[in-house]
């Protein structure tokens, strides 16, 4: 396997999921975040939450010179979900390639999923990664 920015690939043979839980409050709303005018969860903190159940995946993963970053995502925001509504987001490693992590998103309030989709993080060493801020 090639190494991408000279990590080393990173493999698995356990399954890694992690989750993510949010009480929709005024604040996560799409009136306050700018993304709309009503008041339900808004997609940009839904992304966010998907991002935290990535993470949450990989607590622990790697050395403490190594993190993840999100690289890309792409959601389907299919239901509403309003003011004291509960959304439990899922990540789950579905390939590696590379330094390259690709997660199945999913998430649901109750029995009902609200959205779903893909995003892509990628192993960095934060030493090297920091080196490149503009």
């Amino acid at each position: 396997m090639a190494t991408l920015g000279g990590i080393e690939p990173f493999t698995t043979d356990t399954e890694l999921t992690g989750q993510a839980s949010l009480t929709v409050a005024e604040a996560d709303t799409a009136i306050e975040l700018g993304s709309g005018d009503v008041p339900v969860l808004a997609t940009p903190r839904l992304v966010a939450l998907f991002e935290q159940a990535a993470v949450a995946a990989l607590a622990g993963k790697f050395p403490d010179d190594m993190t993840s970053v999100g690289a890309s995502i792409s959601i389907d925001h299919l239901a509403p979900s309003g003011i004291g509504a509960t959304v439990t987001a899922s990540a789950v490693v579905e390939a590696t390639d590379g330094a390259a992590l690709e997660f199945a998103l999913e998430a649901v309030q109750g029995d009902t999923v609200v959205a779903e989709g893909s995003h892509t993080r990628i192993i960095v060493e934060r030493e090297r990664f920091l080196g490149r801020l503009a």
